[in-house]
């Protein structure tokens, strides 16, 4: 079922690029796409010019070669040597100091989560068939799941000191699929801002970040329906902000009429029941903790397999900007992310309040 994952994410950047797009001058929008961290990934800039525009987004896509291929989770990488001095029961394994700061932060992230946020699940991943871009849809063995749901690998298992890493517990094997784009996010926003772009847009397979705005209108994004070939809502994205959502319909596969999304509850080892999409809205983060970007791709992981608890993880960082489609279809939202939409037709949402 790859091809239907592929699909949700392909319909979510043409819905994005069409709202950009339509009604403005074309001569004042560079754009420039690329397909990187399994993803299309698509930099928009505005009133620059084309050789300037050219040569920042050049370098962000430069830049997200570089991560794609340094912390790749499963062809050789610095991440995947980490991983094998891990399970080879390694200490004081020396890594880069990016790599270090990556892992103490998202070791943060986890911890805020109950860990339900957790790049330590790789070998779960794995199991499920999900570590590759050519999945075959298959049960995993009974068995080896339990065991791995016994060993219970989580980042707490990590110390992170003085450059080295160390890990009590041998079944923990990284994987920063579900922090990496969000990083991505921040790197690309900092190097155009080095360029002096001032007004730029950067979609990274959903994962969105603004800067300044779009002439005298702020950018406009869409978040995708989970279930339909549309946008359940649009809103606008202001400087410095970003959005991220994680749901059942972006990599799954089916086997029995069943769906099985990539989005693994940590506490069962099974595929996350109960939601079918959760969008949130990161506003400007202060300086020396998880910025934006990276927190509209982490953060919303913990609020989705969250369930009926998703309003409480999402206080837990902070969030007011958030949306939830359950699994039976009902939309549900936070006030302040509600005064923000533009609803599609038929969309009736429930806000929450608490």
């Amino acid at each position: 079922m790859i091809s239907l994952r592929r699909a949700a994410v392909w319909l979510a950047a043409l819905a994005l690029t069409a709202g950009l797009l339509a009604g403005c001058s074309r001569e004042r929008i560079h754009q420039q796409e690329s397909y990187v961290f399994g993803t299309r990934v698509e930099v928009l800039t505005w009133d620059a010019s084309e050789d300037k525009s050219r040569a920042a987004v050049a370098e962000v896509l430069r830049e997200f070669d570089r991560l794609h291929r340094a912390y790749h989770a499963w062809e050789p990488s610095e991440l995947t040597a980490l991983n094998q001095a891990i399970a080879a029961g390694q200490q004081g394994i020396p890594v880069s100091p990016e790599l270090a700061a990556m892992l103490t932060e998202a070791k943060a992230i986890a911890a805020t989560g109950d860990e339900l946020f957790d790049p330590a699940l790789g070998k779960l991943i794995a199991l499920w068939g999900f570590h590759t871009d050519t999945f075959v849809p298959v049960r995993p063995d009974p068995a080896k799941l339990a065991e791995l749901v016994r060993a219970h690998p989580t980042m707490a298992d990590l110390t992170i000191a003085d450059g080295k890493v160390t890990s009590r517990n041998p079944a923990v094997e990284l994987d920063l699929g579900g922090y990496g784009k969000g990083y991505a996010l921040d790197r690309a926003a900092a190097i155009l801002k080095a360029h002096g772009i001032a007004n730029a847009l950067i979609n990274i397979g959903g994962n969105v970040l603004a800067l300044g705005s779009k002439g005298d209108q702020p950018w406009r994004v869409g978040i995708q329906h989970p279930r339909e070939p549309r946008p359940l809502a649009t809103l606008p994205l202001r400087d410095g902000e970003a959005i991220g959502t994680s749901g059942d319909y972006q990599r799954y596969f089916e086997l029995d009429g069943e769906r099985f999304c990539h989005l693994l509850d940590p506490r069962t080892g099974r595929p996350a029941r109960g939601t079918q999409a959760v969008t949130i809205l990161i506003t400007p983060r202060p300086a020396g903790g998880p910025q934006a970007g990276t927190l509209s791709d982490a953060a919303s992981k913990p609020i989705y397999l969250g369930g009926d608890h998703w309003r409480d993880y999402a206080k837990r960082f902070g969030i007011e900007h958030a949306l939830r489609v359950d699994a039976d279809g009902k939309v549900e939202v936070t006030p302040a992310l509600h005064s923000r939409l533009q609803y599609g037709d038929g969309i009736k949402p429930a806000i929450v309040v608490n």
